[in-house]
């Protein structure tokens, strides 16, 4: 059975999803951009500054579930704009130590955001 996960503690979703569902030990998180969940705004802030807030709703989300960074498995990573993977990449490291796989892309995103990360997390 199905488990679905919310926390006030990440960004209420914007449309008809759930912040991340859990099913047969498998986590699998929406994508997060940088919304500051304290006030639903939206962080139009620099790509540090918004993949740092990415980080911190994708933290949110793992603990609630039970979940950490180490449990990642697969990350998918869009960026607006390639010129921003070394920067992106120092913050990244420092929360994926464990080094999941990993697609980056580039794309257009939700609010015009700078950075939007999705993760698939396991617990046997």
């Amino acid at each position: 059975m199905n488990k679905i996960i919310y926390t006030k503690s990440a960004p209420n979703p914007v449309g008809p999803y759930s912040q991340a569902i859990i099913a047969n030990g498998f986590l699998y998180c929406s994508g997060q951009i940088a919304i500051n969940p304290d006030n639903d705004t939206f962080l139009d802030g620099s790509i540090e500054e918004q993949t740092k807030q990415v980080m911190k709703n994708i933290k949110a989300v793992l603990d609630e579930a039970g979940y950490s960074f180490n449990d990642v498995i697969k990350t998918t990573c869009f960026l607006d704009d390639m010129k921003n993977f070394n920067i992106f990449n120092e913050i990244y490291a420092q929360y994926f130590i464990s080094k999941p796989a990993r697609s980056c892309v580039e794309a257009k995103l939700p609010k015009n955001a700078k950075v939007e990360v999705e993760i698939i997390a396991y617990k046997a």
